[in-house]
């Protein structure tokens, strides 16, 4: 037997419940942007994803706070251009979820929890100093898709990595078992893995015709 659901009959919160904890895990993005006064922002998205490489596009869902208002993140975003993700391992999820937590305007985060910084090559807002990648970004545009949600596309423009994670000579990447985490649901969040490689070729159709391989 097949459960069927019509998504458009429930509410949103109902919706927001079911599609968190059914498409799992997401990765986190753990966004530090600074507002016109220096002050630095730092908030967990698990709403984020990589999208492209030409352009480097990273993707985040935006909330907005009940009331309809931005919250920092957006706000300081729309302001400045420029904002970093971070990616958290799991010796820092309890400083990311930290972060989420309600904070008054002009109050940093990463002040009130001791959370170093460091600083960025390309943008103004710096990075987290623990994290072992750091995705330097421009805003490129926003699209507003109600008084809650938003969606920011955003271009990667620098990288901050871990000594020893990225071979430059390369572009070889070696996470030595310390993947950064993904959220699930609720308050449960994943350690990643690698639990085998399945040795599957990646399909090949020889060119026909002069036509590119799709």
């Amino acid at each position: 037997m097949t459960d069927l659901l019509d998504l458009d009959s429930i509410s949103a919160q109902e919706r927001y419940k079911l599609l968190s904890a059914l498409v799992i895990p997401r990765p986190v993005a753990w966004v530090t942007t600074m507002d016109a006064q220096g002050v630095v922002n730092a908030a967990p998205y698990s709403f984020f994803n990589v999208f492209g490489q030409d352009p480097a596009l990273i993707i985040l869902g935006l909330q907005n706070k009940p009331d309809g208002s931005a919250k920092d993140t957006t706000r300081n975003i729309d302001a400045t251009g420029e904002f970093v993700v971070n990616l958290a391992t799991p010796a820092l999820v309890a400083d990311m979820v930290g972060t989420a937590a309600s904070y008054d305007p002009g109050e940093s985060e990463p002040t009130a929890l001791g959370l170093k910084l460091a600083s960025s090559g390309r943008v103004k807002p710096p990075r987290l100093a623990d994290a072992p990648v750091a995705i330097e970004c421009e805003r490129m545009m926003a699209l507003s898709l109600s008084a809650e949600r938003s969606i920011l596309l955003g271009r990667a423009v620098g990288l901050a990595t871990r000594a020893g994670l990225v071979d430059t000579a390369t572009m070889y990447v070696d996470w030595a078992g310390d993947y950064p985490v993904a959220r699930l649901f609720a308050d449960r969040y994943a350690r990643l893995e690698e639990i085998e490689r399945f040795g599957i070729p990646e399909p090949y159709r020889p060119e026909k015709n002069g036509e590119d391989r799709e």
